[in-house]
């Protein structure tokens, strides 16, 4: 409201600094006239007494015009006798004529100046209706959901300021909007993986029961290959569920993480506490490049989901008896973890594939889901890092994650 009142003051103020400058210019040039047509009739007085009274003392006609004492009485008398009235009425025609003509300029001066204020302010008022009536629309068009407008002002006053907070919100409106569209996009792509995914695992299992019911006479030793088979599937469809609920919290972003310190050291020594048991079944050396200082900001929880998918990940594609290399180091730009295997490599074709959900590439064993890496990418970018792969046939596969600072 201030930044309004100001832009009309300004203007305004200037017009009345103008308006007063003409006005006393003019009336510095009427006084001057009115003094000049005084004293033109005192000098025709001064002249017509010298024709006619040549012994007249013209020093005593002037003391009579400046002598203020002078009783003016009796020649207010001998006036009415010719008509002419003091109060209202020029005893000398030509000045009476001269301020007539100075009262009909001012009286057009004041008009044209009040014309130009009441144009200025009909001028402001019409924009600002303006304004305010291409707000209006705009809150029509976002509430028919169109946020394609182009409302932005470069100016300062109240209803631009005004707009441009409009703008904002169409464009925050706008950005909500196209994010719950690719929300459900994303809600449906995952109740099709789910469903997928699950199609095969149900249907095995819904087979084995079905040959259970209808055998059972079945030999014991098949009974219990089927069992284990349907404790394997059931185990597998609970990882891919839980594992599609954390992916679909993450994206959705409902899920906050926490911002704390984690010691590198620390959050290796946990991920593989809890792949001991792959690791001895397949009698793996672990190699850990120590560095105790190593650390960076995240959420701890979620890292080690995401350490852990890694490590699994070259686990199940390493071979017996071979070596897993694990380094990690920090610098002024980023805490960087590399994980390294020796197993069998990724083909070139599958390499930028390796961190979309449910991909899985020629080399994937088969109880592999293909959503592990997928997690574990969408976490680690959530707190401000980014992994890379790069992997060489019958070599071995090298996974570096960087966290920035």
């Amino acid at each position: 409201m201030k930044r309004n009142l100001k832009k009309l003051f300004i203007p305004m103020l200037l017009i009345t600094i103008v308006t007063s400058i003409i006005m006393i210019f003019i009336t510095i040039n009427q006084y001057k006239m009115f003094n000049e047509q005084v004293n033109i009739k005192i000098a025709q007085i001064i002249s017509e007494i010298q024709a006619n009274y040549p012994n007249a003392n013209i020093d005593e006609v002037m003391n009579i015009l400046n002598d203020t004492n002078i009783d003016s009485k009796r020649g207010k008398e001998e006036l009415r006798k010719y008509g002419i009235y003091s109060n209202n009425q020029n005893s000398i025609l030509e000045i009476q004529s001269q301020m007539i003509k100075n009262i009909k300029i001012n009286l057009s001066l004041i008009f044209i100046f009040s014309t130009i204020w009441i144009i200025a302010i009909f001028i402001y008022v019409q924009n600002r209706n303006k304004k305010l009536n291409q707000i209006k629309q705009y809150i029509r068009q976002i509430n028919n959901k169109n946020y394609e407008l182009k409302i932005e002002e470069n100016s300062e006053d109240e209803l631009s300021n005004l707009k441009n907070e409009l703008y904002k919100i169409t464009v925050m409106l706008k950005e909500e909007a196209e994010k719950s569209k690719q929300d459900k996009e994303n809600i449906k792509i995952s109740v099709q993986d789910i469903s997928h995914q699950l199609k095969t695992p149900i249907t095995s299992i819904s087979i084995m029961l079905d040959n259970l019911k209808e055998n059972p006479n079945m030999e014991e030793q098949t009974r219990q290959k089927f069992i284990f088979e349907i404790s394997k599937q059931i185990e597998n469809m609970k990882f891919l569920i839980i594992s599609l609920l954390k992916l679909s919290k993450l994206e959705a972003g409902v899920e906050e993480f926490t911002k704390e310190t984690i010691n590198v050291k620390d959050l290796i020594s946990d991920c593989l506490k809890r792949l001991e048991i792959p690791i001895e079944i397949k009698n793996q050396n672990i190699i850990v490049k120590e560095n105790i200082n190593a650390s960076f900001i995240g959420d701890y929880k979620w890292q080690l989901e995401a350490i852990t998918n890694i490590i699994k990940n070259c686990i199940e594609h390493t071979n017996e008896n071979r070596n897993i290399y694990i380094d990690y180091e920090e610098n002024n730009l980023y805490t960087k973890i590399q994980i390294r295997d020796e197993g069998e490599g990724i083909p070139k074709e599958d390499i930028k594939h390796i961190f979309e959900r449910f991909y899985k590439g020629k080399g994937s064993s088969e109880n592999s889901i293909g959503i592990g890496l997928a997690l574990a990418k969408t976490i680690i970018e959530k707190d401000n890092g980014y992994i890379t792969c790069k992997s060489e046939k019958d070599v071995g596969t090298e996974f570096v994650i960087k966290y920035m600072k």
